[in-house]
């Protein structure tokens, strides 16, 4: 999820759709937010939620295109860890870390096209 300030001094709040990889609108979810009445709210960095956002984008959604066969190259590297029963060498977390950042700008570009209105890439940007 995240807060965004509006023009008019207020906030909005999103939260990135399992179904679609979008944002929809949670406002009602921001007094719970603030006073962190749920127990699982925690601050990011940028990013921190630019990976996380993509972390999740990756591994539940599935599609064509250019993003998903980056989401597939993480993937891969990931699985061969898994199978490998060891941590991820300094280059494979850069590279991560790194494809995670452009596929955040790409999706989000695309999302801003299709006029979804919670869609930022600049952040992607600024990590």
């Amino acid at each position: 999820m995240k807060i965004v300030a509006t023009p008019e001094g207020g906030a909005r709040v999103w939260k990135v759709s399992i179904d679609t990889g979008g944002w929809v609108e949670q406002n009602q979810l921001f007094e719970e937010i603030l006073l962190a009445i749920g127990g699982e709210i925690f601050t990011r960095s940028v990013d921190e939620f630019v990976q996380e956002v993509e972390a999740y984008r990756g591994h539940y959604l599935r599609g064509e295109g250019p993003i998903f066969a980056l989401y597939e190259t993480v993937r891969a590297i990931t699985d061969a860890q898994a199978r490998e029963r060891r941590y991820p060498t300094p280059t494979e977390i850069a590279l991560i870390e790194g494809v995670r950042r452009r596929t955040f700008v790409m999706f989000e570009e695309e999302l801003q096209r299709a006029g979804d209105p919670g869609a930022d890439p600049s952040l992607g940007q600024q990590a």
